[in-house]
């Protein structure tokens, strides 16, 4: 009788070299993008890093801080009843937040209505949470093209830029470091939609839709993140020295 032969052992399939080499390639792309981004879109760089994790971890989807920030911010609006005068969106370099004139200040002025202080005072705790320390906020004034001319505000272009910077103090009062912010005056350069029909006619509820504050909040780059953390270092300085003086005068 002849004697069994045993069958030869199976060698392991190589179907998991596929996968493997599809995520170091993946790693390989994320590193490389990691040391071409010195000036980088942090946006577009958060989206491929979620991408990337997703697609090696096969998980759900991440939220991006960015993300998480406008809905914090949306979260906030929608509590205070605010969504008729506030617009939010995210664009390719961060998030923004349209705020209404009409809505914020009084007419012709750039002083805050008593109604919407406590709007923008919640908007700026949300911003000013620890875990966003690394955004930037650019503040924008926005006009109709109806001119003006009044002692304080000769033109459109100072009424523009006293709006923004009312806003930008807000903030600052409110201990949002002023190196990360800037006040920009528009005047009526850049309006959302056209003030004229076709006939030239003023068409008076675009003119209020033009009439806004846009807040623009987004990632800091690398150089704006060094030089965040040396304000933050020299502060930090500087209030240990002032404690040390106290604390000797005491004594």
């Amino acid at each position: 009788m002849p004697i069994p032969q045993k069958k030869a052992a199976e060698a392991p399939g190589e179907e998991w070299l596929t996968t493997y080499a599809d995520a170091i390639t993946l790693l390989m792309a994320f590193f490389v993008m990691l040391l071409t981004f010195a000036e980088f879109d942090v946006p577009a760089y958060e989206e491929a890093a979620a991408a990337i994790k997703d697609n090696i971890g096969h998980g759900e989807k991440e939220q991006t801080a960015t993300q998480t920030l406008k809905l914090d911010i949306e979260d906030v609006v929608y509590e205070m009843q605010a969504d008729q005068a506030v617009a939010i969106k995210l664009d390719k370099k961060g998030i923004v937040i349209d705020l209404s004139g009409g809505a914020f200040f009084k007419p012709a002025s750039a002083e805050l209505h008593d109604g919407a202080i406590p709007v923008l005072d919640k908007i700026t705790q949300t911003i000013n949470a620890p875990k966003f320390k690394f955004y930037n906020i650019e503040v924008y004034g926005h006009t109709d093209d109806e001119p003006i001319r009044t002692a304080m505000f000769p033109s459109n272009w100072e009424l523009s830029s006293a709006r923004a910077s009312t806003v930008v103090r807000f903030f600052q009062d409110r201990e949002l470091e002023p190196v990360r912010m800037r006040a920009i005056g528009m005047a009526d350069t850049d309006p959302k939609v056209p003030n004229h029909d076709l006939q030239g006619n003023p068409i008076p509820e675009n003119r209020a839709t033009n009439r806004r504050v846009t807040i623009r909040v987004f990632p800091m780059n690398l150089d704006d993140r060094e030089k965040y953390n040396k304000k933050a270092d020299l502060k930090s300085m500087l209030q240990d020295v002032k404690k040390n003086k106290e604390q000797n005068q005491a004594q």
